[in-house]
Order: structure tokens, then sequence, then C-alpha cells
């Protein structure tokens, strides 16, 4: 009898545990739905809540509801229970800033045909298991995916809201506050730029009493008010004080820092950190976006051997503009300058190339002096490189010495430019590009001459590394390879197609100018070894 009674409350807390999670996802949002089925058996350990997105792909992303009820082994068999019984491996991805465990699954071909799609569930029970509710899964089109917190206001990170250009008005959107099923508050947004929008926070007193709230944005419909359309959300706000002041006071605020946004680029990651921390950079903090390979181990060794990298598990799809907006508000309290580059680029001033050693001056020479408030006011808010693109330089693998040695051959004409900013002088909206900022009114940019200063971008590498390009574009507003799309976007690589397919001739193309200039530098700082056979650079294992 007592047995029955335990099984039966476990059954009543699951169901409850399920119809939260749905709650919390849904916000009453019209694409939502719940479905009647046969429960076969009451399960709890063997189903964990979550919410869940189609990601492009076909893949599913799934978010742990109540982390802090649950131990989650990375070792642990995890699976997709979809809506016609059919399953797929899950993977664990990683842990978002704000503490949410994040699995991955594939939507299996049998469940693609179905109309409409329900959310899957996360079971580790080797069982085949029947729900009794189905919440209809959410699309990434339109969804609040993350949040930050400022002193003052909330960032929230929004897909959909914005689809054309120009952005929606912000006094067409509020902010709301909800748990799903009641709207607590509605604060308004100050600043609406791409996925970035901004506003206040909700009362003191509505949080005390209210701790288990999301955030997301409301558009606004001026003739209906019961028109107006709420976002689906997975973004759980925290209260004040959540913000980066205490990490602030365990570390110095670093004069200059590098971010970037990754995915399977552990291999490059060393050479990228080592080079530029030795001109200079004193903090990077990588955006991981699903990698999949030795990144962990990669950083924990850089970290062992004395650079400071850390890492902000970031598992949105085609969101890097969204990316660098959060790095701007979250290293604000321990960076005072940002360089924003991908992980095949290096800047080089031409002025280093008699210097013996490299010296952490090098990069902070090309800043603007800003030793007092009064200086900072009237400073230079930006400093930007023209780049070079390097070609496959006859390469048909992966340089073991590191990209620098192997891609030694560019185009003639210098492209589009990356940036050094200052993290005060980033405008209110957080908008940016191509890695740069919108600044404030009054801070300026200065465009750096190619005698002072360039990023050589290893942009063309050997196929087997270039070709994984196809995959998905890091841009939100870049078209994917693949979709016949903006055939002249300057994104697009000529004479490529809509296929990963190598191109006759792909090991020398591009190749206009030989340039060695950083190949020599980089042999004479890094190099080790007196024979050919034994040199080595720091990078290589």
């Amino acid at each position: 009898m007592g047995r029955k009674f335990r099984t039966a409350l476990l059954s009543v807390f699951c169901s409850v545990l399920i119809m939260a999670s749905i709650s919390l996802f849904s916000f009453r949002h019209p694409a939502t739905r719940v479905i009647a089925g046969k429960m076969l058996s009451p399960i709890c350990d063997g189903v964990l809540p979550t919410e869940s997105i189609l990601h492009p792909d076909w893949d599913i992303l799934l978010l742990l509801t109540f982390p802090q009820l649950y131990t989650i082994p990375e070792t642990h068999h995890y699976r997709c229970l979809f809506q016609n019984n059919a399953t797929s491996p899950a993977k664990r991805l990683g842990v978002l800033p704000h503490g949410r465990v994040a699995f991955k699954c594939a939507m299996p071909g049998s469940v693609r045909r179905i109309r409409p799609f329900y959310m899957p569930y996360l079971i580790t029970t080797p069982d085949r298991l029947r729900f009794t509710f189905w919440a209809e899964l959410t699309r990434w089109t339109f969804l609040a995916y993350d949040w930050a917190p400022t002193e003052n206001d909330v960032v929230v990170f929004a897909k959909g809201v914005n689809r054309r250009i120009p952005s929606r008005a912000p006094d067409t959107l509020s902010c709301v506050f909800t748990n799903g099923s009641v709207v607590f508050a509605r604060t308004a947004v100050s600043s609406s730029s791409q996925e970035v929008f901004r506003c206040a926070h909700p009362p003191a007193t509505l949080i005390a009493e209210n701790p288990m709230m999301k955030v997301s944005i409301e558009i606004h419909n001026a003739e209906d008010d019961e028109a107006s359309v709420i976002a689906p959300s997975v973004a759980f706000y925290s209260p004040p004080p959540y913000n980066n002041a205490a990490v602030a006071s365990m570390e110095p605020k670093r004069l200059l820092c590098a971010t970037t946004m990754l995915r399977n680029s552990a291999k490059f990651l060393k050479e990228w950190v080592m080079y530029h921390s030795a001109i200079g950079v004193e903090k990077f903090i990588l955006y991981d976006n699903e990698s999949d390979d030795k990144l962990a181990e990669v950083v924990e060794e850089l970290n062992g051997q004395g650079h400071n990298v850390t890492t902000v598990f970031w598992p949105w799809a085609k969101t890097q503009e969204a990316g660098f907006s959060h790095s701007a508000i979250h290293a604000n309290d321990t960076c005072e300058w940002m360089m924003f580059l991908d992980v095949d680029e290096f800047v080089l001033s031409p002025n280093w190339l008699d210097s013996p050693r490299p010296s952490p001056t090098m990069l902070k020479s090309l800043l603007p002096n800003t030793t007092s408030s009064s200086q900072l006011s009237e400073a230079t808010g930006q400093i930007m490189f023209r780049c070079h693109d390097f070609g496959p330089s006859n390469q048909t693998s992966h340089p073991a010495a590191g990209v620098t040695q192997g891609y030694t051959c560019r185009l003639s004409i210098d492209e589009r430019h990356k940036s050094i900013t200052n993290l005060r002088a980033i405008d209110h909206s957080l908008r940016n590009e191509i890695h740069h900022f919108q600044l404030k009114p009054d801070r300026s940019n200065k465009r750096l001459e190619l005698h002072e200063g360039v990023v050589n971008h290893y942009k063309y590498q050997a196929w087997p590394e270039f070709k994984t390009k196809f995959k998905r574009r890091v841009s939100a507003y870049v078209v994917d390879w693949r979709e016949r799309l903006n055939l002249n976007s300057r994104d697009r690589t000529p004479e490529l197609g809509f296929e990963a397919t190598e191109p006759p001739g792909w090991p020398l193309k591009f190749c206009e100018k030989e340039d060695r200039r950083l190949q020599m530098l980089v042999r004479k700082w890094f190099g080790s070894g007196r024979s050919p056979t034994r040199f080595r650079m720091a990078w290589q294992t």
C-alpha cells in the first residue's frame, strides 16, 4: 500500500513539474498546445523537465527547467523521446551563464514529416514511454533566448522581433516579466536594435514575491491591445544584484582583453592566444558556440601556462552580433578595451618586424592615451584595422606549425576592418556589425593606416578546414552558403557553389601576393630548434 501511494505521489509530482515547465515556456502563446495521450508508467527519475527549441538543420536544443533540483552526470546516456515514439541520442552541451544545462538531439526523419512538431522529452531510461502532455515545439525564428543585467537596466536578446531594417521603435515594444501564466510587470524599452533590447528592471517588491520569472519582448498592436504578441522565452530573470561587480572585485580591471566566438576551433586556439598574449592581450573571453572538440582541454592547458582564458557557453545559432553585444555587458567591469577578432585573425604592425622578442606594450601602444577621466571623455572610442585575406597557399591540410606558418600568399587588396573598442564608448544600443560597434555621439573611430597596423585574416584555408563554413555562418545577417540568396554578398567566396564541393585548383586560389612578414616574425619569436627536423613552434604538441 505504501509503495503504491509513493508511486502515485511521484506520478503527481512529475506531472506538476512537466506542466510547470510547459507553462513557463508557453507565455500563453497562440502556438502552444497541449494534447492528451496515455501515460503508461509514472516516471520521474527517468525524465528531466526541459523546454526545447527547433534550431537550424533539424537540431533540437533542450534546456533543463529546474537545474538546481538535479545532478546531471556528463557520462549519462540521454535520449530525446518524440511524439511518434521515435528517439534520438541527446548530448549534454554545457551550462549557460545563468546556470541552465543545455542538451542537443537531432529530430528523426520520421518526425519531420509530422505537423505540428511537439517538444520531445529528455529521458534517461531505456524504456519507451508515452506521456499525457505535449507542448508544441517553438521555432528558433521567434524567441527571447537570453538576457544580461546591468546596474540600471536589463538587456534582452530575442530573435524575430526585428526582422526588418530599420529596427522597431522602442515605444512599440515592452519588456514583460511573467511566470508563463501571469504577466507580473511591463517595463518600457529604451533601445531596440538588431536582436538586442534594453529596458528597466521590474519593481523590487515584485521580484521578491515572484522569484521564478521569465523576461521577454512584447510587440504592441497600436489598434488592438489584445492582439499584441509576446515572444516565447527561455530567459529566466534573476533579481539584482546579478551583475559582474563581485567578479570585478576579485580581479583587477584589464586594460586590453579579446573576445571571439568559435565552434570547433580548438586546434587554432593555442597559436592565437599565445601570440596575442605576448603582444599585450591580458584576458581572453571565448563564446563557445556548441564546440564538440577538445576546447575545454586546450583552455585548461593555456590557463596552466599562465594565460587568462575564460569560456562563455553560447549555444544560440547565428548570433555573432548578439554575442558581441553580450560580451560588452559581460566584460564591462573587468575590461577597459576589447579586441573583437576571429581565431583565424592576427594583428600585425610593420613597426614590430625588427623586434627581437614580443612585448606586452605592442598592442597597447596603438591605443589612445586615456590615463584620466577628462581625457577619456574626448578620447577615441575605437581603433579599426584593415584586413589582408590569405589564401590556401598550396596547403591541403591544416599546417602543423599553425596558420601563420602555413598560409603566406594573399589577395592584393585590403578588406573590411576589425576593431579594438573601448567598452565605455559603445552606444547604448550595443549595435555592432563585422566586428565593430556603433559608438556614443561624443566618441570617434580611428582608422589605422596599413603601415601602422593590419589584421592578417587566414580566411581561405586548406579545403578540409574551409568547407566547415558551409555548416552555418555565425552572423545573424549573413545568409548560409547553401541558400541561393544574396548571391552578390561580400561574405560569399568567389567561384563557390552552394555545396561543400572543392573547386578545381583550390590550393592555389586567392594568391596574388606573397607575404611572409608575420610568418618570419612569429618564427623568430616562438620557434625553437636548430635543425629543420627539430624546429617547432611553441604551440606545437
